[in-house]
Formats: structure tokens, C-alpha cells, sequence
């Protein structure tokens, strides 16, 4: 899947599924233009977050970081 189509003004956003079976982009909700990525991770100690940033880091070959949601399954990220 091509996610720069999905990144607007360096940001894209996600919904974030924790404790799935493995790492992985499951989908995309069209109505609110989220990306749905299913994470091994527990969302507990910031685990799921480290995982999605790392997850997405290596798809995109480009630096992520959470810009909003850090205690929320959706998140703003921005990509640098």
C-alpha cells in the first residue's frame, strides 16, 4: 500500500488496534481518512506506541513521531 497518498500536510492519521496477533496495516476508514494498523504490542507503558512509530518508520523510510493521541487509539503522526 502507497501511504504517501495518504499523508496531508506531513501528518496522517491513525486508529490503532493493540494486542493483535501481529503488526500490520489492516485497513483504512474512508469517512474519517484513518489509516486502521493492528499492532502486536499491549497499549500498556507506551509499548503499542513505540511499536506503531517503528512499524511505520520502516514502511515509510522516514522519521515518525506522535504529534496528538498518545493515550488514544487515534493518533496524528508526523511524518518528517
Amino acid at each position: 500500500m502507497d501511504f504517501s497518498k495518504l499523508i496531508e500536510n506531513n501528518r496522517l492519521l491513525v486508529q490503532v488496534k493493540p494486542n493483535s496477533k501481529k503488526t500490520e496495516v489492516i485497513g483504512f476508514d474512508y469517512t474519517s481518512k484513518m489509516l486502521i494498523v493492528a499492532v502486536k504490542a499491549p497499549a500498556e507503558d507506551n509499548k503499542a506506541n513505540i511499536e506503531l512509530v517503528k512499524f511505520l518508520s520502516r514502511q515509510l523510510k522516514k522519521q515518525v513521531r506522535i504529534k496528538k493521541g498518545l493515550t488514544n487509539k487515534r493518533k496524528t503522526l508526523e511524518i518528517q
